[in-house]
């Protein structure tokens, strides 16, 4: 069968006014809230980036902008002038910086390009510049939008105009500029158990290419944020990007030869995945970025913002409570008996649990690893029935039933294996390679697609699932079609078409993004799901800092955050439950335990923690985000409500402070007008051998309101707290 091209969206086009050919050259300038881009239209090439930054008095004029950007004539440059940077750099040109498009025909002939601006058109702040290169048969539409939130939304889209095959090994989707002071790039790398972590990397002559090969982004997200050495969370300038895409990427900033920095981000094309027919077109995904003069936390507030409004999709069209949840891997592993999931679903109930997830071992031969991925009907040997009496019992309690898949993935050792190995993807002549004992199975081809589909929404129908849990856990090697090429791209892009089959097919059905744990945590993921899990590690210790960068990009309500057993299943560690429960309430809140092993004095605390989350999960999921200032030894960031009346704060001691006392706690995001009353709301409690001073005793219990500029400014003193503690402290406007 063929498979039919699938391209990712591409932002509407507006009606596209102005002239082609000969034109004045003139600034355009596109406003945020708080930046502004400016771009200045030459007579020839394509729009120069001026300008992205701190928003510009409107006063200023365009023969300002023209005298202070005049061209210059530097020695052994060319003769004719042209701009260091534009919307999409090109080899020629007399460019030798990172080309943001290669391509060429299969001859080698069209290598360089030089695009003219046909047309440019706006609307508010959204722009379209179109432009052609006849020499080489290329034209290009161009998408920028720089939104009220002050994130920048920007998408490429090329064809194929020429006589012959074009090439494309490289397209960004956007291209950047930030000043010349910007000098760190603060790079996302990590591993499996310890996502997100933040490298700061020094801008010095040439550039920094952050890459990803994987079609998961353990190693790297793909976001970026850069500053000059001086910002911090709440100080300075910072800027930063997002690529909302699933698949390989390639993030690359350097310093030009005038000391400015140019930034730009697209997705990792392997060879013949950009391959275009004449009159065929390749679409980029899309690249988010945004600027703040307030700090890296500006940067996290615009992008959670864009999310809520623009990126996540909500069954009915708006989100509901998040429900609290119970995840049975931790607890259950694959050692499933239907009489104690059961007991497990009424426990739960009884905690406050609102949506209950069945996790792997639950269909086939699946009783470990080795055998039963593909076979998606539940194992009659666990559950006789099917899993409909489960089912019944969890809605019988008002729960959501959740139900975990792999459906990219087969075991070998599994009926779908030995009716269709050529479903998988593979490179003919050289050995299979599997990971956890599994191979990936080609989804761009219909007929597997189909299967999916078919095999999971009947199984949503019939047992009437609410919830699915999609996991990822290999990275994709030597991923060819049948015919031989390269099929990551198109992998990803039939995966988001099933996700969107099965929401069109089921409109009340979520989806969690879970690929081992930050494996598929992007905003091309989340276009099409309802969450991410965050991390398979859910040490709370470690949580700390994996959850404080994922939300420098993602909204905290879609990102998994559990409170499991101890000792920890990943790094042995143990700690309280009020320390676990204090670092999980923050994000969409999850259990990751069997409840039934819990003691009674556990069971009643937990119980209170989820009561606490559920009432304060309205402001932890629609404020604004808060990183206050950072200390090695504790952690303080929290929510505060768009009026700034209400806010709720965690303080978590990572280890033991260097000084005699503890440095004074300073917030962020209050009002400094206003005045609030500080509570630690039950069921926390202060430390053992804690001695507060009659002062701290009617702060911390709202008897002394304090104002907002106290807050920010002189800051309070925390109650002691020795390493791996925490307290939530509720502040509400009198």
């Amino acid at each position: 069968m063929t498979q039919a091209p699938i391209t990712p969206p591409f932002i509407p086009e507006i009606e596209l006014a102005g002239q082609g050919g000969s034109h004045p050259e003139a600034v355009i300038r596109l406003d945020g809230t708080n930046s502004t881009l400016l771009l200045i239209r030459r007579r020839e090439g394509l729009p120069e980036i001026a300008y992205w930054g701190r928003r510009l008095p409107q006063e200023i004029s365009e023969a300002e902008i023209f005298a202070v950007r005049a061209p210059d004539s530097p020695n052994n440059g060319p003769d004719q002038w042209r701009p260091l940077i534009t919307l999409l750099d090109t080899i020629g040109c007399w460019n030798f910086d990172m080309p943001g498009l290669i391509a060429a025909r299969p001859d080698g002939s069209g290598w360089t390009a030089n695009f003219e601006t046909e047309q440019v058109a706006r609307e508010g702040q959204r722009l379209v510049v179109r432009g052609k290169d006849t020499v080489s048969g290329l034209a290009l539409v161009l998408n920028l939008e720089l939104g009220p939130d002050d994130v920048l939304t920007s998408q490429a889209r090329l064809s194929n105009t020429g006589t012959q095959t074009l090439r494309v090994e490289r397209l960004v989707s956007g291209t950047y500029l930030l000043p010349e002071s910007v000098d760190t790039a603060h790079v996302l790398s990590g591993e499996w158990g310890n996502e997100f972590g933040i490298e700061p990397m020094n801008l010095t002559r040439g550039g920094i290419v952050v890459e990803s090969r994987r079609n998961r982004t353990h190693d790297h997200f793909p976001g970026m944020l850069l500053s000059p050495a001086n910002t911090s969370e709440n100080e300075g300038e910072a800027w930063a990007v997002q690529l909302g895409w699933s698949g390989g990427h390639r993030l690359c900033v350097e310093r030009m030869e005038d000391g400015r920095v140019r930034l730009s981000c697209g997705e990792y094309l392997y060879s013949g995945e950009g391959d275009l027919a004449p009159g065929a077109e390749l679409v980029t995904p899309v690249a988010y970025a945004a600027y703040s003069s307030a700090g890296f936390s500006g940067c996290a507030r615009a992008f959670q913002a864009h999310a809520r409004r623009h990126v996540l999709h909500w069954q009915g069209g708006k989100m509901k409570p998040r429900p609290v949840l119970l995840n049975s891997w931790e607890g259950s592993g694959f050692d499933l008996h239907e009489d104690q999931l059961m007991r497990q679903v009424d426990a739960a109930a009884a905690l406050g649990i609102e949506r209950f997830v069945l996790d792997d071992g639950w269909f086939g031969a699946r009783r470990d690893c080795d055998a039963g991925l593909g076979d998606w009907f539940s194992a009659a040997s666990v559950f006789p029935n099917g899993l409909r009496p489960l089912a019944d019992r969890i809605h019988g309690h008002g729960m959501e039933f959740g139900l975990w898949y792999e459906p990219e993935m087969v075991n070998p050792d599994s009926d779908l294996y030995r009716a269709h190995p050529d479903w998988v993807l593979q490179t003919r002549g050289y050995p299979l390679w599997t990971s956890r004992n599994q191979l990936v199975l080609d989804i761009s081809r219909p007929e597997v697609s189909d299967y999916l589909f078919e095999a999971i929404s009947e199984q949503v129908a019939s047992v009437r699932i609410d919830y699915i849990k999609w996991d990822f856990n290999r990275d994709l090697v030597e991923a060819s079609d049948a015919q031989g090429r390269a099929a990551y791209r198109r992998q990803v892009l039939a995966l988001y078409a099933l996700w969107e089959r099965l929401h069109k097919a089921h409109p009340e059905l979520e989806i969690e993004s879970c690929a081992s744990g930050g494996g598929r945590a992007d905003w091309g993921a989340l276009a099409h799901t309802q969450r991410v899990w965050t991390s398979d590690d859910t040490d709370a210790l470690e949580r700390l800092a994996i959850q404080g960068a994922a939300w420098h990009f993602l909204p905290p309500e879609v990102t998994g955050c559990h409170i499991s057993e101890v000792p920890n299943g990943i790094t042995g560690r143990t700690t309280t439950l009020d320390f676990r429960a204090c670092v999980a309430i923050f994000g969409h809140l999850g259990l990751e335990l069997d409840p039934t092993h819990l003691s009674a004095e556990e069971c009643t605390r937990l119980k209170a923690w989820i009561a606490l989350h559920k009432r304060l999960r309205g402001l932890l999921h629609h404020g604004q985000a808060q990183f206050c200032a950072a200390d090695p030894a504790r952690v303080v960031r929290g929510v505060v409500s768009d009026d700034a009346r209400s806010g709720v704060f965690l303080v978590a001691q990572r280890d033991w402070v260097s000084a005699r006392r503890p440095s004074p706690i300073r917030l962020s995001g209050l009002d400094p007008a206003k005045t609030y009353r500080i509570t630690l709301p039950e069921p926390q409690s202060l430390p053992a051998g804690y001695r507060p001073s009659e002062a701290q005793k009617a702060v911390f219990s709202g008897k002394v309101p304090v104002s907002g500029a106290t807050l920010m400014d002189v800051g309070i003193f925390p109650p002691f707290m020795p390493p791996l503690s925490a307290m939530v402290m509720e502040l509400q406007a009198v």
